[in-house]
């Protein structure tokens, strides 16, 4: 009757099958012997924190430490508002009314001042915080644990392996690995790219979520559907509920140059050739115009931080109606009362990347509504993409899409974006059945035969295909 059991005993709902499920798993590897290597996919909003989270109760219960590793500062404060919000007084071991078998729950981030970062550095070394959630400010040689027992990382595809790797280089010995993601990955890139992880899937909703419609809207060829998007933020806001606008870039940078394009049509030439839509221009915009009277506050990652987790605040306490955002908000923020999200410039993100944001609305038990405005004329192959997405909430159907048009990226070594991919003759997505079955004769291959001296002309095969960098790079997934 520990930490976990006071927790799940004071939790205000019930967990879903898929997270009894997956907890079963991960309670299971971490009774093993080995450390466990776990990739964690679930769709946007299917309660991966909640999971990860129990999972670090499991490990302070025994004695050890756990660290939540988040890729932006917001990301970070928000989990670790959450965490402290889900726990109450099981976040507060050691205080002034505390629970008894309470921890301590810690921030670890870049721009903290000096007195606080000292304070969470000592709790860290001392073992008096069981949980530390932080950035990459997590990883610098001078952060000490007590006993490091398992590292949860966020959005895997936002970390390389080093800085995974890094981070788990602090335990006495190797702690347990648990890897979040809510980009789906169809699987046989999981098993190529992380072919020693352990996969578990999440795609069951909580209970009281609602769905999200999503439109593209063509304000090139069709201006007065975006005036008709606005009117429709409007009657949201003044329905009591808040939205996002989400624009490519922040419009204080100087302009880039844009880089040479393959060759477009005209339409599409103009709707490239236009810098990005930005932040400060379009929050000014809508202020005075189709928004004007309506609370609109900018958020954006050049802010200081005080300053970003002041409006986050705000805006999740209903202060601000409308925020407009670069994608900052893409990951992990949790606001059930915003109900809208317009996307300006669509075209310009990715299409995992328009899943995640479009996931930010939906989150409580009024309808989602995602609007994907765009100028791309019908033909141009981005607003194929849109439709995608407009035409499905499922994360992997999505991934697929995504993987087809990107290519893989190159699976050994850190090349993630996908232009050319190093896998000869097979394609990850058509060739499923293979890849399944070439890893299960590999795995056989080396159990038996470990250092390949009954198979000379494959470790030579190997030898030629892995340089010192490749080698190291697979040691360390």
């Amino acid at each position: 009757d520990g930490l976990l059991a006071a927790f799940d005993a004071r939790l205000p709902f019930t967990l879903t099958e898929g997270q009894r499920q997956v907890s079963a798993e991960i309670f299971a590897d971490l009774a093993a012997e080995h450390p466990m290597h776990r990739l964690l996919q679930g769709e946007v909003g299917s309660g991966k924190t909640l999971v990860a989270l129990r999972a670090m109760l499991a490990v302070v219960d025994t004695g050890g430490q756990a660290a939540l590793l988040a890729p932006t500062e917001v990301l970070a404060q928000q989990h670790h508002r959450s965490v402290t919000e889900l726990m109450g007084e099981l976040a507060e071991g050691g205080m002034l009314g505390g629970a008894e078998h309470g921890t301590k729950v810690v921030l670890l981030t870049g721009s903290m001042g000096a007195a606080a970062r000292r304070a969470a550095l000592l709790d860290l070394a001392t073992g008096e915080a069981g949980i530390v959630i932080g950035t990459h400010a997590l990883i610098e040689d001078k952060v000490r644990f007590h006993d490091l027992g398992l590292v949860v990382v966020d959005e895997q595809h936002r970390f390389g392996v080093e800085q995974r790797d890094a981070l788990r280089s602090k335990g006495k010995q190797p702690p347990h690995l648990l890897v979040m993601t809510a980009t789906p990955i169809p699987r046989t890139v999981a098993m190529t790219v992380f072919g020693d992880l352990e996969t578990s899937v999440l795609d069951q909703l909580p209970a009281g979520r609602s769905p999200i419609a999503s439109h593209v809207v063509p304000a090139g060829e069709k201006p007065h559907f975006l005036a008709r998007a606005w009117e429709r933020l409007r009657e949201e806001a003044e329905a009591g509920h808040q939205a996002y606008v989400v624009c490519p870039r922040i419009g204080d940078e100087e302009e880039a140059p844009a880089p040479a394009r393959r060759k477009a049509a005209p339409a599409e030439e103009d709707a490239e050739r236009r810098p990005p839509l930005a932040v400060l221009d379009v929050a000014e915009q809508l202020g005075r115009g189709p928004l004007a009277g309506l609370r609109v506050e900018v958020l954006h990652g050049r802010m200081q931080p005080e300053a970003k987790d002041d409006v986050m605040r705000r805006f999740s306490a209903g202060e601000v109606d409308v925020l407009v955002a670069t994608t900052v908000v893409e990951v992990g923020v949790n606001v059930p009362n915003a109900t809208v999200m317009v996307i300006m410039d669509a075209d310009r993100f990715g299409v995992s990347q328009l899943h995640q944001l479009r996931g930010r609305v939906g989150r409580g038990s009024a309808p989602g509504l995602c609007l994907l405005v765009t100028e791309m004329p019908e033909a141009a192959p981005a607003r194929a993409r849109l439709g995608a997405v407009a035409a499905t909430l499922d994360g992997f159907e999505l991934s697929r899409i995504d993987l087809e048009q990107r290519r893989e990226g190159d699976v050994l070594g850190q090349a993630q974006s996908g232009v050319r991919s190093s896998l000869r003759m097979l394609a990850v997505i058509e060739d499923e059945d293979v890849i399944a079955q070439a890893r299960e004769e590999a795995s056989a291959l080396v159990a038996a035969d470990p250092e390949l001296e009954r198979h000379p002309e494959l470790r030579t095969a190997l030898d030629a295909l892995l340089d010192a960098e490749r080698e190291q790079f697979l040691d360390k997934g």
